[in-house]
């Protein structure tokens, strides 16, 4: 089973942060899980037009092409103006509407006002459905009073839900995969 997380930040490091930490609680709880983590200030994704994926660039063909091989997805964004990152957005507008068909999709957000752990349920979960992902009913916001100065998660209740949401997403891939 193979997990791949999308940093959807093209600055900053937190939704990275807690990303690594969701893959690496997934590889706690099954050691066979393959992870890969796509950091997308590392690619310079084209804006979608609509075209057939091959007359994109590489890196637009690459990581779309990683996302579509993997088992789970788990995506992570900042929250910019009670919204997910443009970018983000931009990357999910290349996929077909069976993408992510009998694939778990969880979702990370990250931001300075508490209210925006609502973006997760009233934006990125409808598209996330619309692809036809599998959204666990787990999802975790991290408000930006949970990072130490230096970026490590230093609240003990987002580790937890961290793992929780891990296990959820591995569970429910493996019931998916068995019907």
């Amino acid at each position: 089973m193979k997990i791949v997380g999308v940093a959807g930040e093209l600055t900053g490091w937190k939704a990275t942060v807690v990303l690594h930490n969701v893959l690496e609680a997934a590889k706690d709880f099954d050691s066979n899980i393959e992870t890969e983590l796509i950091e997308m200030k590392e690619y310079n994704i084209e804006f979608a037009r609509g075209e057939p994926l091959s007359y994109y660039s590489d890196d637009t063909w690459n990581v779309v092409n990683t996302i579509l091989s993997a088992d789970i997805l788990v995506f992570g964004t900042p929250i910019y103006q009670a919204s997910i990152s443009g970018a983000l957005k931009n990357l999910l507008d290349h996929f077909p509407v069976d993408a992510f068909k009998r694939k778990v999709t969880g979702i990370i957000t990250t931001g300075a006002v508490e209210k925006h752990f609502l973006v997760a349920d009233y934006q990125l979960k409808p598209i996330l459905s619309y692809l036809k992902g599998l959204v666990p009913s787990t999802n975790v916001f991290v408000h930006s009073d949970c990072f130490s100065d230096v970026n490590e998660i230093i609240d003990d209740n987002v580790k937890i839900r961290i793992r929780a949401l891990s296990e959820e997403m591995v569970r429910l891939q493996k019931y998916v995969v068995s019907k």
